[in-house]
């Protein structure tokens, strides 16, 4: 396909809301990091300079992506996915730590993340898979190897330790609930979350008792309205009260103090009240600044540069994974009701562009762009106005970071790439 026909085929409409994104990101990044000392724009000494470089180097991204054929993210899907994981291996010997967490490579002149890669790698390997087998993934080998996609790289992200990146990755099982998937796992997943969380609140011995009470209610009433065996139902009691004893050592042991404190703030499980107001100055603080900057914006805003906690540097990390609180207090509720219909347009345009796809690794690849983007956009923004607890995911397109922009540009110009081709049976 030639240059010509891919700009007049490319779907225009998302990648204006991706333009605008980026644009409207950019000058937030400029005012939560801007200082009198900033003599340019352009300056690699600044926040905002080098953002503008990546910038630039995300269009350059976009025209290789745009002059390669359509044929080639499918074919060499699975070398990217053992490149990516490679890369996540090697952290273990040559990362840079930063914040705590060994998640970087330091390559000089700049800081390359690669589980951003890895997000991308693994929606092309995973929509290969799926493509490949030609089935509604109800055979149980078919699905433990599209969990096993999944699973690899968000088992050696954790251990850097970098839970929230790590999490991401469980986004793509909505891939495969749109692809046929059992909506059982999706009902095991939330019973499992609601395990977890309420076993944090009040311990394993009453979430025992309450499932052994749900238990015995389910074989009162199962002659009356409910045929399941009651064999299943009493293996699936007992693995639920397993989990929630496993509980308490998962949190223990394998959380870091500063995710249990988080946890501790969100949830209120700490009840010695020094201490929990100790946890919120400290843990806590971030969202509390970030909830007060979003507060004082009002209706329309302080205006561009006026922010005067954004000029305080009150909220940390203002310019990353706090930077929605910057359109909060400069820009208002006008500003981030904007930036909120922006990313929710844009998903919809995503999911309206996935199903016109007549190629199945396009769409199931499309989805995969989506579930990565829209649980980015959720969590993000629910843990900057304090509705979930921080767990550093940044605002795809918006928050400062060179390999986020980078890769997450890819992760959606690949797509319109593929979309391009979408009036051929075959890519």
């Amino acid at each position: 396909m030639s240059g010509r026909s891919v700009l007049r085929r490319i779907d225009w409409l998302t990648v204006l809301f991706y333009v605008l994104l980026v644009a409207i990101g950019w000058v937030n990044i400029y005012s939560s990091t801007f200082t009198d000392a900033d003599a340019s724009i352009f300056s690699f000494s600044s926040s905002h300079g080098k953002q503008l470089f990546f910038i630039g180097a995300s269009a350059v991204a976009i025209l290789i992506i745009l002059a390669l054929e359509a044929s080639f993210f499918e074919r060499f899907s699975s070398i990217f996915y053992i490149i990516s994981i490679v890369l996540l291996l090697g952290l273990f010997l040559f990362g840079k730590t930063i914040a705590g967490a060994t998640s970087w490579y330091n390559l000089g002149f700049f800081n390359l993340q690669p589980s951003e890669l890895a997000k991308v790698c693994t929606s092309l390997a995973l929509a290969k898979y799926l493509s490949d087998i030609q089935t509604d993934i109800k055979r149980g080998k078919d699905q433990l190897y599209a969990f096993l996609i999944i699973l690899i790289p968000a088992i050696l992200i954790i251990p850097q330790p970098d839970p929230g990146s790590a999490l991401v990755f469980f986004s793509l099982m909505f891939v495969l609930f749109r692809e046929g998937l059992p909506l059982y796992y999706l009902g095991i997943g939330f019973l499992a979350v609601l395990v977890f969380i309420t076993t944090l609140m009040f311990g394993t011995v009453w979430i025992s008792i309450a499932i052994a009470l749900l238990l015995v209610l389910f074989f009162l009433l199962k002659k009356k309205r409910f045929k399941m065996p009651l064999l299943p139902l009493i293996s699936f009691a007992i693995i639920a009260i397993l989990f929630s004893l496993s509980v308490n050592f998962v949190f223990n042991h394998v959380f870091e103090q500063r995710h249990r404190d988080r946890f501790s703030l969100w949830l209120r499980l700490e009840k010695d009240p020094d201490k929990l107001e100790q946890i919120r100055k400290t843990i806590g603080y971030n969202t509390y600044q970030s909830e007060k900057a979003i507060e004082s914006g009002g209706f329309f805003g302080k205006g561009f540069l006026e922010g005067t906690r954004t000029k305080g540097d009150f909220v940390p990390e203002q310019h990353t994974d706090y930077i929605f609180s910057t359109v909060g207090e400069e820009w208002g509720f006008v500003g981030t009701s904007t930036v909120v219909v922006l990313f929710t347009l844009m998903l919809l345009r995503l999911v309206y562009l996935a199903e016109r796809q007549k190629n199945s690794f396009s769409r199931m690849y499309g989805y995969g762009v989506i579930s990565i983007l829209l649980i980015h956009y959720f969590i993000n923004i629910g843990m900057v106005i304090g509705v979930l607890p921080t767990i550093g995911i940044p605002l795809p397109f918006f928050s400062y970071g060179g390999s986020g922009l980078l890769f997450f540009t890819a992760l959606l110009f690949v797509f319109l790439k593929l979309d391009t081709n979408r009036l051929k049976e075959d890519i």
